[in-house]
């Protein structure tokens, strides 16, 4: 039987962790301070301010600061498990259900679909609870059992593109949510607003700032005038002189990456007897992070075996079906990230770590693939950025600010100062800025 939000989220807390030790009971009592919570589609973040103080990130995972947003239902513990811990649950071969990219989901009709976790029927908004919900007990943790009187979560500047309606029910959402979690009634910042207001924080002098904020989900911007004399400002709205944004993030990233890349071994775009190529749609769904556990279905894995008839070399076939028999999509999709990040920070070619698929696939990422490959979505990045500046009114900003994991991206800098050729690149926490700029707002 479906049960309410608030019984299974006090429910799912009450396995969390159970290899370890338990939480402490938290008080409900509440210290005058404001929380942000970065709530975001591969990573999230939290911070804390006193008023007249400076904010400060709070512990999420053990001593770090930052926690992918993940989690991992162990099915022969009956446990519930987050972030890294998530994560090696999972690579390690565990029993159980990973969860990523679920911000993806809000605005979607897939978010209230339901599915079977720890023997009870829950929809993907109630699992995102459950999320915040750890958030918000590891913030009470680190606070002496009290959680601030105001919270702030980040929301990008367009859940959904172009659908004004699907994205207010997307932040409704994601208030209920946060609700069900214990956090009562929040308000929302722009996430590329907030982590201006954080970089506002070490500026000297005014200047006029593009804020780029390029998350797994989304990439956002802002055009704002920062400094020591605003931040004294209550009300900050003619400060801010455009916003705009586009639904391409780091995961898009990946999935593009993962489709040229690694699918074509499992039998994307091969050619079957009849003379056809093999039918797509499993391919583009398996390189899809929040995608992938609905081919772990009895139907969708039924349909995938039936698509053997559809290969030419059976071999390919084979890996398919072991990636989804094995479940291992999730560990697929990690593989791929990981050759990403590598292959942009030292700008040579990364391996694809597919061994445990088969010995000596040849996969790889390379700075020239993720030109090829990635160009396409970074112009449609940047021609955001460039549309902010436009609407701003002004010729050029006086920086860019960086924020946002998948603002590392060497690529995506790149096109960046081919579009403001003499506007200098500042980074930012790229992980911890937004949330603790939520703390400012």
């Amino acid at each position: 039987m479906p049960t309410s939000v608030g019984v299974f989220v006090a429910a799912a807390a009450a396995f969390a962790g159970r290899r370890g030790a338990a939480l402490p009971f938290m008080t409900t009592a509440l210290t005058p301070a404001t929380l942000g919570i970065d709530f975001g589609t591969s990573n999230s973040a939290a911070a804390y301010r006193l008023p007249g103080k400076t904010a400060a990130l709070l512990p999420l995972e053990g001593a770090a600061t930052g926690m992918p947003t993940a989690l991992f239902f162990n099915t022969e513990e009956h446990s519930t498990h987050f972030g890294r811990d998530a994560m090696q649950q999972y690579l390690a071969g565990e029993e159980g259900r990973l969860m990523r990219s679920l911000k993806s989901l809000l605005g979607s009709s897939l978010l209230l679909e339901k599915t079977a976790v720890h023997e009870q029927l829950v929809s993907y908004q109630d699992i995102i609870a459950i999320f915040l919900k750890r958030v918000a007990d590891q913030a009470r943790q680190a606070l002496d059992g009290r959680l601030p009187e105001r919270v702030v979560l980040g929301r990008p500047v367009h859940f959904v593109d172009e659908h004004p309606q699907r994205d207010r029910q997307a932040q409704d959402a994601l208030a209920a949510a946060a609700r069900a979690a214990g956090l009562g009634e929040v308000s929302f910042q722009l996430e590329p607003i907030a982590a201006a207001l954080d970089y506002e924080q070490r500026l000297s002098e005014e200047q006029l700032v593009l804020v780029v904020d390029i998350g797994g989900g989304t990439s956002d911007f802002t055009v704002v005038r920062l400094g020591p004399q605003q931040a004294g400002h209550a009300d900050r709205t003619q400060d801010i002189l455009a916003t705009t944004g586009v639904h391409i993030g780091g995961t898009d990233f990946d999935h593009r990456l993962n489709v040229a890349q690694v699918m074509p071994l499992l039998g994307y775009k091969h050619i079957g007897p009849s003379g056809r190529e093999v039918p797509s749609s499993v391919f583009f769904d398996l390189s899809t992070w929040h995608l992938i556990q609905w081919l772990y279905t009895a139907k969708a894995l039924a349909s995938a075996r039936g698509l053997k008839s559809d290969y030419s070399d059976l071999q390919l076939h084979q890996r398919l079906m072991k990636v989804l028999d094995w479940r291992e999509g999730h560990r697929l999709a990690d593989a791929v990230e990981q050759a990403k990040i590598a292959a942009s920070q030292s700008h040579a070619a990364s391996a694809i770590a597919l061994d445990w698929l088969e010995q000596d696939l040849p996969a790889a990422i390379s700075p020239e693939v993720l030109q090829e490959q990635l160009q396409a979505l970074l112009l449609q990045v940047v021609e955001c950025a460039q549309g902010c500046v436009r609407q701003a009114g002004v010729a050029a900003p006086d920086a860019i600010y960086l924020t946002g994991g998948s603002s590392a991206l060497r690529t995506l800098r790149d096109a960046l100062r081919v579009a403001f050729p003499d506007v200098p690149q500042v980074e930012g926490d790229l992980f911890g800025g937004v949330a603790t700029g939520l703390a400012y707002a």
